[in-house]
C-alpha cells in the first residue's frame, strides 16, 4: 500500500484484529511511506473509498447494500453514530 497516513494505518490494524491479515509493517522512503502487508487467504476483496463520504447512521445501511455483496460480510458499525466511510474488506 502506498501513502502511509495515520488513517490508513488504522485500517490494517482493524483487519489484523479480525483475522484477515497476519502482520504489517511500515517502511520509510522519505516521502509518504509505504505499508508492507502479509495477507492470509481469508481475504477476498479490500478497497478504499475516495472521496470519503459523510454518512449518517440511518443511511449507512444503503451504503452497505451498495458496497457489499451480501449482508453477512464485513464489519460496518462500531458505535451507533454517523461518520465517514473509509474502506471495506471481506
Amino acid at each position: 500500500m502506498r501513502s502511509c497516513s495515520k488513517v490508513t494505518l488504522q485500517i490494517p490494524a482493524v483487519m489484523m484484529k479480525h483475522g484477515y491479515m497476519d502482520k504489517f509493517e511500515t517502511t520509510d522512503d522519505r516521502r509518504a511511506g509505504k505499508i508492507v502487508v502479509n495477507i492470509i487467504d481469508r481475504l477476498n476483496k479490500c478497497g478504499m473509498i475516495s472521496p470519503r463520504f459523510d454518512v449518517r447512521q440511518k443511511i449507512l445501511e444503503k451504503w452497505q447494500n451498495n458496497l457489499f455483496l451480501s449482508h453477512y460480510f464485513g464489519f460496518s458499525l462500531q458505535k451507533y453514530t454517523g461518520g465517514k466511510i473509509l474502506g471495506f474488506f471481506f
